[in-house]
């Protein structure tokens, strides 16, 4: 069996420091990822973004539950300030709601391809390096 080709750079922004550190563990542990870049908030991610000599992101982990902008409000912003090469980074979901109007809402987005529930765990992370590499 060939080695996988790790995931370079994911993103995560979730207002949690718990679950954060929870998802940077098990990024690490999975083996399928190189690095980790933690925005608590999500206008730090869409400043990232702007920002001509950050570092690419090839995933982004986006918790749906935040406080000053939420997870849709974060897609709105982004699709509309950052332009295409936004729009081409894949982009998961998480919440701790149940509610299906959030998993409707959330598949409206092109660049969003899965949607878990929280907690997110390292069977979670091989589906999606999966499905971004198959």
């Amino acid at each position: 069996m060939s080695e996988k080709t790790p995931i370079k750079t994911v993103m995560i922004i979730d207002d949690e420091e718990f679950d954060q550190r929870h998802y940077r563990r098990t990024l690490k542990h999975s083996g399928l990822v190189e690095n980790v870049i933690s925005c608590t908030y999500a206008q730090e991610a869409l400043d990232h973004f702007r920002n001509p000599e950050a570092s690419a992101v090839d995933l982004i982990l986006l918790d749906i539950n935040m406080p000053r902008m939420n997870g849709f409000e974060f897609l709105e912003a982004a699709n509309t300030q950052l332009g295409p090469n936004f729009k081409d980074t894949p982009i998961v979901m998480l919440t701790t709601s149940h509610d299906p109007k959030d998993q409707e809402q959330a598949s409206r987005y092109g660049s969003v391809k899965s949607y878990f529930n929280k907690p997110l765990i390292e069977e979670d992370i091989e589906r999606i390096h999966t499905a971004l590499f198959s």
